[in-house]
């Protein structure tokens, strides 16, 4: 079996229907309830926790990282910089680590423009691994079709991030996105404009959010 250079982020030989994962995995929850549905090869020395192909990596912000403190902002800025590396960067939102997603939300999606995705738990995780393994070997790279699933997937990540932002919600992030299709204009968008969207009490609710620093 081809060895993954213990160098961190960086193109990698993933397996088809494999995901290459870090050895700080092996008989954690979330391995375990992927194996069966995936084949998993572990390795020492990486800076994403998982691979999922040769191309894209998924960095994983669990409670206790989240609790802990800024410590995993370096790893997301690493796979940020490589030019090889897409990554999703999965975190654990819990009533205990809920305080410290808007501040993770901000510098992942805002700062680094990466793919943001919010789960419960760790069973929730495995699943939406497995998921995007699944979506990505089911269709050649030269398949036409692949660039909307990676587009869906965007905008799958966009909208579970803005209803996160206080004020939101499921009902007005819709509403938000077919104004501000990015959370770049999103953030730009002046009390009165967002007040035309969602109300004056959500507007002050985002304004707030996107302006005050932390």
């Amino acid at each position: 079996m081809e060895r993954v250079p213990p160098d961190g982020p960086g193109p990698v030989h993933v397996p088809l229907g494999h995901i290459v994962a870090s050895e700080k995995w092996r008989g954690s929850q979330l391995a375990q309830e992927m194996q069966g549905k995936i084949k998993l090869i572990f390795e020492d020395g990486l800076t994403p926790d998982f691979y999922l192909s040769n191309r894209s990596c998924i960095l994983y912000v669990t409670e206790a990282d989240l609790v802990a403190g800024n410590g995993y902002r370096k790893r997301l800025v690493r796979v940020r910089n490589s030019s090889n590396l897409q990554g999703i960067v999965v975190v654990e939102k819990t009533r205990m680590s809920e305080q410290y997603f808007p501040a993770l939300q901000k510098f992942t999606v805002l700062d680094l423009g990466m793919v943001l995705l919010p789960v419960a738990n760790q069973m929730e995780a495995s699943c939406l691994i497995v998921q995007l393994v699944q979506e990505q070997t089911r269709e050649p790279s030269k398949n036409p079709f692949l660039r909307k699933k990676r587009a869906l997937l965007s905008e799958l990540s966009l909208l579970r991030t803005v209803q996160q932002i206080p004020g939101v919600g499921k009902v007005k992030a819709p509403l938000l996105l077919q104004k501000f299709p990015s959370i770049q204009q999103l953030s730009n968008a002046s009390v009165q404009e967002l007040e035309q969207v969602v109300g004056q009490a959500a507007a002050q609710q985002i304004h707030a959010f996107f302006t005050q620093s932390g």
